[in-house]
């Protein structure tokens, strides 16, 4: 697994757009994408999609087919800049289903 994590300021007058853009860009999550979150820093303009993929593969295989990937496209429509950071999960915990 691997995880990205895109971080940009937003202006406060732009959260409900924001949030209404990230619903639309996530509301059919292709299957190499196994979560996604809009995160925002409490009491601050920074806001952070963070996004769990299946594959390092799979993720540069899609950063690859599109021009602008979804989430730079998100920020972006609120007039914001993301930077990008990509993680290598080395160990992953969850609590059993059921």
């Amino acid at each position: 697994m691997v995880v990205t994590m895109l971080e940009a300021l937003v202006a406060p007058e732009k959260k409900e757009d924001l949030l209404r853009e990230y619903r639309g860009g996530t509301d059919s999550l292709p299957p190499f994408i196994v979560e996604s979150f809009l995160l925002q820093e409490r009491d601050t303009r920074s806001w952070r999609i963070v996004t769990v993929w299946r594959s390092s593969e799979e993720l540069e295989a899609y950063r690859s087919s599109v021009e602008t990937p979804e989430g730079v496209r998100i920020f972006r429509a609120v007039g914001s800049e993301p930077t990008l950071t990509i993680l290598e999960v080395a160990v992953h915990a969850a609590r059993p289903s059921g």
